[in-house]
């Protein structure tokens, strides 16, 4: 699954947060273990965190600059421009601020005012990306965007294709289309897995999902 894009589905209630917090380690399993390179996760919490970069549904803005939006709880003078830069590039949101009259000093207003909400939430992953982490968690990262937006946003999650492994918690099953792999949960079970064409093939309770 390294660098691949791993879709979880399901109706309310399937399980889809609750087994994000076990792939981020917030929840530990009551039963079985989450392995990574064959080792459990909670053998080496701390390490496996470090490479854990995660957006979640509602992203708070500072009504504070760019930079310091980006760079997040970083002391200013700790602050690396050009992993700003990097993760304002991958999140396809550094076109829109080098064209900002103040560029990264430009300030945002409280809680992302002057952004859309699209920007908001592109700006909540070049966050999750800033400390260059190795996996990226969404949850429920597309669920207040309306369908534009939600579009533009998708293109920013394609950008990093390839290039890091990207959990998708998602309750739309577009957002989840171009996944490599879907988990279709339900009440906590995994009811099946596969690619979105293979799920609509073999799974009626999938395919009747993609009708509602």
């Amino acid at each position: 699954l390294k660098r691949s894009c791993v879709g979880l589905v399901g109706s309310s209630g399937a399980g889809k947060t609750t087994l994000s917090d076990v792939i981020v380690g917030l929840l530990h399993p009551s039963q079985g273990e989450f392995l990574v390179d064959g080792k459990n996760i909670q053998s080496g919490l701390v390490s496996w965190q470090r490479q854990i970069g995660h957006v979640p549904q509602s992203i708070y803005l500072a009504d504070d600059t760019v930079r310091g939006n980006v760079a997040f709880g970083i002391y200013q003078d700790s602050v690396e421009e050009k992993k700003v830069w990097g993760a304002l590039e991958l999140a396809q949101l550094d076109e829109f601020v080098r064209d900002l009259p103040n560029g990264l000093d430009t300030r945002v207003g409280e809680n992302g005012i002057r952004l859309s909400g699209g920007q908001r939430q592109r700006v909540g992953i070049a966050r999750a990306l800033y400390h260059e982490p190795q996996v990226l968690v969404l949850d429920e990262a597309t669920a207040a965007l309306d369908n534009e937006t939600e579009r533009a946003f998708m293109e920013a999650i394609e950008n990093l294709s390839g290039k890091k492994t990207i959990f998708l918690v998602a309750h739309r099953l577009t957002t989840v289309k171009r996944c490599d792999i879907i988990l279709f949960l339900d009440h906590g079970r995994l009811l099946a897995s596969g690619t979105y064409e293979s799920l609509l093939e073999k799974s009626p309770e999938f395919r009747e999902m993609t009708q509602l």
